[in-house]
């Protein structure tokens, strides 16, 4: 092997680190932080996380927004119990949005380290590719900013894949960063609304009810914001078979 072939696969595997790195943190916060990240663990703490809100409220908010960010950021468990307890914490404002940017943080941090280590190069195949490939790289590129919205809007999309799909087919970080700000404060905002309410849940003895999302008041709302999202994509194939 020449030098040449060394430092390149040398600087291909450094390259795919930051990625390794978040695979490897997620497979072992899978197994050892899901007691310590859980409604159960919330509920049994709840008392001092407000005497400590209460005495250090900049510290609480900051250090929240970093825990958020950790979680996202490796795909940890525990993303939804973070959005509740910055609603206990927090209120529903601004409780949503130190959730909606911690999450967008931590997104970021997947979209990077996905792009940084496949993305490019993983975006000159598809560009150079015939066939099915290549119809999907275009429409995505067409409609990035519809494709975008609805991902996050569309309750059913994994987070961890909303944020890898548009690092491996070549989205502008500034577009994923704005359409990911902007498209889960409808979601957020329902769990954090929950998680501001939790004081009576707590008092009760009783778990939040986190399937509201899928209510009928709740869902079609947000899957009328996917819609119309969806939108300027419709009209331009309309326009298209016109």
């Amino acid at each position: 092997m020449s030098e040449q072939t060394a430092n390149a696969a040398t600087h291909s595997i450094l390259k795919r680190l930051p990625l390794i790195a978040i695979l490897v943190v997620s497979a072992i916060g899978l197994f050892t932080l899901r007691d310590f990240l859980s409604f159960q663990a919330l509920s049994e703490n709840h008392e001092a996380l407000l005497a400590f809100r209460d005495a250090n409220y900049l510290l609480a908010v900051l250090g929240f927004v970093a825990a958020y960010v950790v979680i996202v950021g490796f795909s940890l468990p525990g993303a939804t119990i973070a959005t509740l307890t910055g609603g206990f914490l927090f209120a529903t404002f601004p409780g949503v949005l130190f959730n909606v940017t911690g999450a967008t943080i931590g997104a970021v941090m997947i979209f990077l380290a996905a792009r940084w280590g496949l993305g490019d190069r993983l975006v000159a195949k598809m560009e150079h590719s015939h066939g099915a490939v290549k119809t999907l790289k275009d429409g995505i590129d067409e409609n990035q900013w519809s494709v975008l919205f609805m991902i996050r809007l569309v309750p059913v999309v994994p987070f961890f894949i909303a944020n890898l799909i548009p690092a491996l087919v070549g989205v502008p970080p500034h577009r994923f960063v704005i359409s990911t700000f902007v498209g889960i404060i409808p979601g957020a905002l329902v769990y954090t609304s929950v998680g501001a309410g939790l004081g009576e849940v707590f008092a009760r003895g009783e778990a939040p009810d986190l399937g509201i999302i899928f209510e009928p008041h709740v869902l079609l709302p947000i899957l009328g914001l996917a819609a119309l999202s969806a939108l300027p994509m419709v009209l331009k194939l309309l326009k298209k078979d016109a």
